[in-house]
């Protein structure tokens, strides 16, 4: 708002007259008020950029004196890096002295970072078939507005952990790579694995990689 101070001008000779004086003088109270409440609303609408992190589980530390026999894995994979390699295995380990049920002991097999028929995007393609193609739906519900982004997120984190889906556990001796390690894991995030586990690895499983390593 604009004031306008008028001052006279008084004017002592006959006949004379001269010009009132006025100065102008601009109230900005208005539009600060107005600058808070932009500021407010825009504060209050805005949405914040959060971090894109990929959720890992960390298995509880356990007393090596105590005998502790968990479950057995269901649908499992475990993967072992060393240097630029990468080796793995599904189920759970067995050893000369702890066989499968057929008798037989556990035989790594190697898989690269391609996307050929050797590469581990095919191989976690195939072994998590069951929530790509469930994912595919969800996709197609999402994109005919059958679902809102709220309820797509919920029901494909409840898809990554349900039982039929891979589960990863993570395992590397000292000569691992970062770099590698951080690739594993992009690609099990392109894959939709749920369930990430770094764990330690095992003394056999460690002398079972070092053999394939010679060759």
């Amino acid at each position: 708002m604009a004031e306008i101070a008028e001052g006279g001008g008084g004017g002592h000779g006959k006949g004379k007259k001269r010009a009132k004086k006025s100065s102008t003088r601009v109230d900005m109270t208005p539009m600060v008020d107005l600058a808070f409440l932009l500021l407010t609303f825009f504060v209050l609408t805005s949405t914040f950029s959060k971090p894109k992190m990929l959720p890992l589980a960390y298995p509880a530390k356990v007393d090596k004196d105590i005998d502790v026999k968990g479950p057995k894995m269901n649908n499992g994979i475990t993967f072992l890096l060393s240097e630029d390699r990468i080796f793995y295995y599904q189920g759970e380990y067995y050893n000369k002295d702890h066989r499968a049920d057929d008798g037989s002991v556990t035989e790594l097999k190697e898989v690269d970072f391609g996307t050929g028929e050797k590469g581990i995007r095919k191989l976690l393609g195939k072994l998590n078939n069951y929530v790509l193609v469930k994912k595919q739906g969800l996709d197609e519900k999402l994109k005919r507005k059958q679902l809102n982004d709220s309820t797509y997120l919920k029901k494909l984190d409840g898809l990554r952990v349900e039982t039929k889906a891979l589960k990863v556990l993570i395992k590397t001796d000292k000569e691992a790579l970062c770099k590698n390690f951080i690739d594993l894991v992009d690609e099990l995030k392109i894959a939709e694995i749920g369930v990430i586990a770094p764990v330690d690895i095992t003394p056999g499983e460690l002398q079972l990689m070092k053999e394939k390593l010679k060759k």
